[in-house]
């Protein structure tokens, strides 16, 4: 059973940390072969959370949460990564509701926009998402940007 923990950078654990940081690197550098910034400085400012979900006492799924501002004019989901052996479980969708509860509980009744990898426009789709931009290249491959509408409470 997955459990879930949501929690700004001063509050993880050294091991948390390191857990999520690794399980970003495995996905986002190792897998995708795409060498880039992944410590973007905002990973520590306020009005950011930290996604961990939970097998065990395994992480096996994270995703940032990000206050207006940070990274668009809206509310962001960010850095959303599943470990590789527990993908085709639904974890992904299991976690991107959960950041979807989590937004509306920090921030309620706000729109949120995020920079999709293009490939993935479809599973963003499945959860209330809609294409605001062409197609462009960040760090190498293919993004779009997508925006979830305000759904009242």
């Amino acid at each position: 059973m997955l459990t879930w923990q949501c929690l700004p950078f001063s509050q993880l654990t050294t091991q948390q940390l390191y857990e999520l940081l690794k399980l970003r690197v495995d996905v986002f550098v190792v897998e995708q072969n795409c060498p880039y910034p992944e410590l973007d400085s905002k990973d520590h400012l306020d009005g950011v959370f930290h996604l961990l979900g939970y097998d065990n006492d395994e992480i096996v799924a994270c995703a940032r949460l990000l206050k207006k501002g940070v990274s668009y004019p809206s509310i962001s989901i960010g850095r959303v990564a599943t470990k590789s052996a527990k993908r085709g479980s639904g974890l992904g969708h299991q976690l991107l509701e959960e950041a979807l509860f989590q937004c509306q509980k920090i921030w309620p009744n706000e729109e949120i926009e995020i920079g999709a990898q293009e490939h993935l426009a479809e599973f963003y789709q499945r959860h209330g998402f809609v294409k605001t931009s062409d197609m462009y290249l960040e760090d190498g491959i293919p993004h779009i940007d997508m925006k979830r509408a305000v759904i009242p409470s």
